[in-house]
């Protein structure tokens, strides 16, 4: 039975409401509602213009409802008069198809039909830096391999800490918090769950570590590549595939662990991985942590070529232990509910058409990666990218054609704007050609 949103305020001592939703670009809108509204809102939706918005929409459209899930509610732990809501976005009494909590449900109802259901869990890579974001936060953070540098770590402990006791007092299950391998990055990590309730968390998640290090007089990004000398922000993403409550992807005769089924999966995405780029590694400055140089601590930890592996870091794909797998490729740009829906619609066509994902490869692929023949490259640039997701039939199939078009639409432009961007670069190699 849902939760009764009224009620609710009442037991918890909620005062106000914030019903959000995701936009195309991944930023999250919302209207802050006071409780002894909610009974409406949670019939209805709260009204916005979805031109104003990252969705493909014109000032001519009619208003825009986000309707809140219930379930979805979470109680700000550093403000709990205050509860947020994820909601689904309608207008005109039907739902948007565009929106993307839309199109992760609707990948996932095409799964349950088939009998699955898809858990996932992410590791959410983000740089404290300062307000002005010019630098990382922490001065004295100039190691050349600060990763999980206890001194620099405890250095930020109140940050951290009041994070992770935030995820505990939620019940995700918080389980460990480092430091990652650029100067001013961190991770943390908690259980996973079913894919809409990681997505919803995976989006708190990165409007909650935004307020609590504003608190603490720092500003927190998930921007792919924030600075150039450094390794890139990734969102590595675990995904399992489980049916009649048992991992689908577990065989303890299969190799590594990992069922038919399970590389049928892997091989979907890996036949998708180009296209698939241009929604997990969605910005411009994406393709600057995929194709990087070699950063400072001596490895960019970010794959350039659609392969797989084991235990090895240097792939798109590795398989760290039986039942599951990591997906690599995607980084801190990439949209919470977009991410899973497009590995998911990948993967589920790779099972029905028994996609081979080939032989892995155990190999280094920042040394010998060279060597490999065959293994399709990542693209260099977005416009690749967009290119390639507008020529895949799976995923226009799998995330509806009305999404497709309005993603590319609206992302083209994106593209355009940059391309009309003179930039710093340009002058000092060509000012005098």
């Amino acid at each position: 039975m849902a939760i009764d949103l009224a009620e609710a305020a009442k037991e918890k001592g909620i005062r106000y409401f914030l019903i959000s939703y995701t936009d195309l670009f991944g930023v999250q809108r919302a209207k802050l509602v006071p409780a002894s509204a909610i009974r409406a809102m949670a019939k209805s939706g709260a009204g916005f213009a979805g031109f104003a918005t990252w969705l493909d929409m014109s000032p001519a459209n009619s208003d825009l409802f986000a309707v809140p899930d219930p379930d979805s509610l979470i109680q700000l732990p550093w403000k709990p008069e205050v509860g947020w809501l994820a909601a689904d976005l309608w207008m005109d009494g039907k739902l948007v198809e565009q929106g993307p909590r839309t199109v992760l449900k609707t990948a996932l109802a095409a799964a349950a039909d088939a009998g699955f259901e898809l858990k996932t869990g992410v590791e959410c890579e983000y740089f404290l830096i300062t307000p002005d974001g010019k630098a990382v936060s922490d001065a004295a953070d100039t190691a050349d391999k600060p990763c999980y540098d206890q001194l620099i770590l405890m250095r930020r402990y109140e940050v951290i800490t009041e994070i992770c006791d935030a995820m505990l007092q939620l019940g995700w299950k918080p389980y460990q918090n480092d430091h990652e391998d650029a100067n001013g990055q961190f991770e943390m990590n908690w259980e996973y769950d079913n894919a809409l309730v990681t997505a919803d968390r995976h989006a708190f998640f990165k409007y909650m570590v935004r307020s609590i290090a504003e608190k603490h007089g720092m500003r927190a990004t998930f921007m792919p590549k924030p600075f150039i000398n450094l390794t890139g922000s990734g969102c590595h993403m675990h995904v399992s595939l489980w049916k009649d409550g048992a991992n689908a992807f577990e065989d303890e005769g299969g190799e590594l662990g990992l069922s038919p089924l399970a590389y049928h999966f892997i091989g979907g995405v890996m036949a998708e991985a180009q296209a698939l780029c241009a929604l997990t590694n969605p910005a411009v400055n994406s393709y600057k942590r995929i194709n990087a140089p070699v950063t400072l601590s001596g490895a960019t930890w970010s794959p350039n070529t659609v392969t797989y592996t084991g235990n090895n870091r240097t792939h798109m794909i590795r398989i760290p232990e039986p039942g599951r797998f990591e997906f690599r490729l995607a980084d801190g740009a990439a949209n919470p509910y977009l991410l899973p829906a497009s590995v998911l619609v990948a993967g589920l066509a790779g099972i029905a058409a028994k996609t081979d994902p080939g032989k892995r490869l155990d190999i280094n692929m920042y040394t010998d990666g060279h060597k490999v023949r065959g293994a399709k490259k990542l693209p260099l640039n977005l416009l690749d990218a967009l290119r390639a997701l507008g020529k895949s039939e799976v995923l226009r199939a799998g995330l509806g054609a009305a999404f497709i078009d309005s993603y590319l639409k609206l992302k083209y432009d994106d593209w355009n704007a940059y391309s009309r961007h003179l930039t710093q670069w340009e002058r000092d190699t060509t000012l005098d050609c």
